[in-house]
């Protein structure tokens, strides 16, 4: 009899165990983690613009007009110690291009990085041309790189006149490794006591995680969240003749993330973005549609037969207005999760632009929980 017991609490034992461990993985699935390197930033890791302008040659007649890119030439060939007049120029095939590239954090010298090639002048097409040597500047108006090479363009144009058609946009074109890096960028990511972590979205409690993550993860505080944005990290002295290890730990780390109630609007496509947390009071919505048609037909009178000397056919316009108004009935749009919300404004049966109106009237109502931003 007490063995039989003793098999049952064992069992009763393993069974709650099991129900703990599910649970512990339930609440796992809800919970929402990142790392550290996928939300923040070193303070001094970051990417570098560079500008500059040159010229594209070896276009097919597809090139620009103005006395800008003719004067360009003229100061390329008088570089070559080849002296011409731009007014003695007649070229249609170079187009005057602004060039920028992206350079990574600390790229070193010889590395190669894409070109951005654009046209500012009335070039057509930059289709089988190549960038010559342009120098690329930096903020401080250093030149830090230098671009050149066969211009990648991702479209077409063909044709004229009516008969011409085009595939995206062949003004714009990349030059792949075309951009090789002549001088080292200062970059400066910290000194020998602490580095700053920068978030990529400032929030109070997501800067107070960090923190808490790293001093938990070390065992002693080293990290202070400085201010939403910023947390400050106190190096180890373990750490201190390898800094890139201790960040490289530190970016590792999974930090709780917290989904804000946001609602994004782009009014040029008409895209709605609607987050998880937002929420709808209850409230009543009546949308009308309102149509307003102008047709116009031209209607054409010609002199009838054996006309006096003078006489001419008159075209008169026909104008027609038809204002149309549907109707609307109240709808009652409420919810407190996001399948809840996206099955009421469903209900309502309105287009993408229509809705972006529901939504700023809801959030000047008070009826929408959560942040309206337009793009």
């Amino acid at each position: 009899m007490l063995t039989a017991c003793k098999k049952k609490i064992n069992t009763l034992k393993i069974a709650t165990t099991a129900y703990c461990v599910v649970l512990c993985l339930l609440i796992g699935k809800v919970a929402r983690s990142e790392q550290i390197k996928e939300i923040a930033t070193i303070e001094g890791v970051r990417e570098v613009q560079l500008i500059g302008y040159g010229l594209v040659v070896g276009l097919n007649g597809t090139g620009d007009k103005g006395i800008a890119t003719l004067q360009s030439i003229a100061n390329m060939l008088q570089r070559m110690n080849l002296t011409v007049r731009p007014k003695d120029i007649k070229a249609k095939n170079v187009a005057a291009v602004m060039v920028t590239a992206t350079i990574p954090p600390f790229a070193k010298l010889g590395m190669k990085v894409d070109a951005l090639v654009s046209t500012i002048g009335d070039a057509k097409s930059l289709q089988g041309g190549t960038l010559l040597l342009t120098p690329l500047k930096g903020p401080d108006g250093i030149v830090y790189a230098l671009a050149q090479g066969p211009v990648s363009v991702g479209g077409f144009i063909g044709g004229r006149g009516g008969t011409r058609t085009q595939k995206n946009f062949p003004t714009t074109g990349k030059v792949p490794g075309g951009v090789i890096i002549e001088r080292e960028l200062p970059f400066v990511w910290g000194n020998t006591n602490e580095i700053r972590i920068l978030l990529d979205r400032p929030d109070f409690s997501l800067a107070s995680e960090i923190a808490k993550k790293i001093n938990t993860t070390y065992n002693a505080e080293y990290a202070i969240p400085v201010d939403p944005a910023t947390v400050t990290v106190k190096i180890p002295e373990e750490y201190r003749e390898n800094t890139v290890g201790f960040v490289t730990d530190i970016e590792k780390l999974d930090v709780p993330v917290d989904t804000s109630a946001r609602v994004i609007i782009n009014e040029r496509t008409g895209t709605v973005i609607i987050g998880e947390r937002v929420k709808v009071y209850p409230v009543a919505i009546a949308h009308g549609d309102l149509t307003i048609e102008i047709k116009t037909e031209f209607g054409v009178s010609q002199p009838p037969p054996f006309a006096p000397p003078g006489s001419e056919t008159v075209i008169v316009p026909q104008r027609e207005v038809r204002v149309e108004e549907k109707k609307a009935s109240l709808v009652e749009v409420s919810g407190a999760t996001l399948g809840e919300v996206v099955k009421a404004l469903n209900a309502l049966g309105v287009t993408p632009r229509d809705l972006i109106s529901i939504l700023q009237a809801l959030k000047a109502a008070g009826a929408l929980r959560g942040e309206l931003e337009i793009i």
